[in-house]
């Protein structure tokens, strides 16, 4: 698509919304919906990311205290 065909289907499609303001208001909210939920799923899988480090971090922790605990040759 060339320049000048670009600029005519953007001319044309503000002319359309200029008609029909309740289609520009909806497509500005779905984008601003869009927006949100990108942002709550990135927030949500930082959020994950940070727990799982934890949770690992406290089971390792758990691991390595219980090895201490194993009497060797079976003996109690």
């Amino acid at each position: 698509m060339t320049m000048p065909a670009a600029g005519k289907a953007a001319a044309s499609f503000m002319d359309a919304m200029r008609g029909m303001p309740l289609v520009l208001a909806l497509c500005v909210m779905n984008g601003a919906l869009i927006g949100f939920a990108y942002y709550q799923s990135h927030a949500f899988n930082s959020e994950r990311r940070i727990n799982i480090g934890l949770m690992t971090g406290i089971q390792s922790d758990a691991q390595k205290l219980l090895s201490q605990c194993i009497v060797p040759g079976g003996a109690r």
